[in-house]
């Protein structure tokens, strides 16, 4: 930590997509990169590892497959390096259980020399007349300074609890933490899990399946008007694409905002194995003597949570068709309601010279670099922070390589990789050829 360094990138924040970078990188000539994470460790989601939660895109969206199937940290060379690639095949599913997807996280980073743990990167600041970036790093009691021609920020997402939801009661839990209090939740009288999406869902079958065996009561509530299916048929699929990105990317902005309150369904719905998972148990509970209770409630604005003198809570909602107040005291509140991007305070020294939208958003380049002043044009980029500007895929697994791929072939001012073209069958905007007055 105490020697000044100096490289060609640095990847500020360890997770998937800039593990991909780190992996992709590795395999190109005269690239000197390093990724760091304040982490102690790589870990990924270990609060929703249920044993049998499948990812929701296929083993192809893995760190380099979708730009260079051929690259030796790729989801089948893990699998051939642990010897497990016969079993996958008679397997017959595309989609590997969360838990062999971290799997095979941990064995590209255990490949890779170019990661730092427990390092936290503090200022990065720009030095004009040197031409780099000057990061201030501090981890394990020392400091350090390094040099860097570029820097990607992928610092990710953190749990997010609306302010309806504030309290500082332990009986609040988020859903990013369920596994750490499952056990409380099996033992408790009554649950309640606020927010639909995939995570609430599954929180919702454990709640079930224990349910089923004498387990709590369980409420789960959902502002949205229905427990909406995962918009993931071919077609819409294809709004997923490389092809749709750069359409997307191409709009004004007020536009990409009015398209993007559409696309809801591709992250806040539930797939539909776990939609067959819950109706099923909730049939099966059917044939039991006296079960505890369980309530499924749809289109409710949660308004509050009062700590009662007992320690319970109650939950405050109200019921939107309607405009009925209702309420429920519960044991346990699950708070499925999603994630917001991390603070980037450390970016602060670069402001003067980055421009952002009418929103205070950063504004992205197609290339994901922010758009900036002659002197950092080209030398800051993002990772999993331009859903604004490059819509519905930059969060998703499939589209990292991708990502990757155009980074590194704009700090290597060449084409290392080769980015996929022929994406969709969807013709997503209109041609000068075909335009007509």
């Amino acid at each position: 930590m105490s020697d000044i360094r100096k490289v060609d990138v640095l990847g500020v924040g360890c997770g998937p997509f800039n593990l991909s970078l780190a992996a992709m990188a590795s395999t190109v000539d005269g690239l000197d990169i390093l990724v760091v994470d304040s982490a102690e460790e790589f870990r990924w989601h270990p609060g929703l590892l249920f044993d049998e939660a499948k990812l929701q895109v296929s083993f192809l969206s893995d760190l380099v497959s979708l730009v260079d199937p051929t690259h030796p940290l790729s989801f089948l060379a893990y699998l051939a390096d642990v010897d497990r690639l016969y079993p996958f095949l008679v397997r017959e599913d595309w989609f590997p259980t969360r838990r062999e997807y971290e799997a095979y996280l941990l064995w590209a980073a255990g490949k890779l020399d170019s990661l730092r743990f427990g390092t936290t990167v503090d200022a990065v600041r720009w030095d004009g007349e040197r031409g780099h970036f000057e990061v201030s790093m501090s981890g394990f009691g020392t400091t350090s300074t390094l040099y860097a021609q570029h820097v990607v920020v992928g610092v990710g997402t953190e749990p997010s609890i609306p302010q309806a939801l504030s309290t500082g009661s332990s009986a609040l839990v988020h859903s990013a933490h369920y596994l750490y209090h499952r056990d409380t939740a099996h033992r408790a009288e009554a649950v309640t899990v606020i927010g639909s999406g995939q995570s609430g869902a599954e929180i919702v079958v454990d709640l079930l399946e224990e349910n089923l065996r004498g387990g709590p009561a369980v409420r789960w509530w959902t502002r949205t008007p229905w427990f909406a299916p995962l918009d993931f048929t071919k077609l819409s699929l294809e709004m997923t694409t490389p092809a749709y990105m750069d359409y997307f990317h191409s709009l004004p902005e007020a536009t990409r905002d009015r398209v993007r309150a559409g696309h809801w369904q591709f992250h806040k719905g539930i797939s539909t194995d776990t939609l067959e998972r819950l109706h099923d148990l909730l049939y099966r509970r059917q044939l039991l003597e006296k079960p505890q209770p369980v309530e499924l409630r749809n289109g409710v604005a949660v308004e509050g949570l009062d700590t009662l003198p007992d320690g319970r809570l109650q939950v405050r909602g109200e019921h939107r068709d309607t405009g009925k107040k209702i309420a429920h005291t519960t044991d346990l509140v699950i708070a499925a309601t999603g994630y917001r991007h991390r603070r980037t305070d450390f970016l602060e020294p670069l402001e003067e010279h980055l421009r952002r939208d009418s929103r205070g958003r950063l504004v992205i380049e197609n290339n994901h670099s922010v758009h900036a002043d002659d002197a950092l044009r080209g030398r800051l980029f993002v990772a999993n922070a331009e859903e604004h500007s490059h819509g519905v895929s930059a969060p998703d697994l499939d589209i990292g390589a991708v990502r990757n791929a155009k980074i590194l072939n704009a700090v290597s001012g060449r084409e290392v990789y080769r980015i996929p073209r022929n994406t969709a069958f969807t013709s997503f905007g209109v041609s000068g050829e075909e335009a007509v007055e």
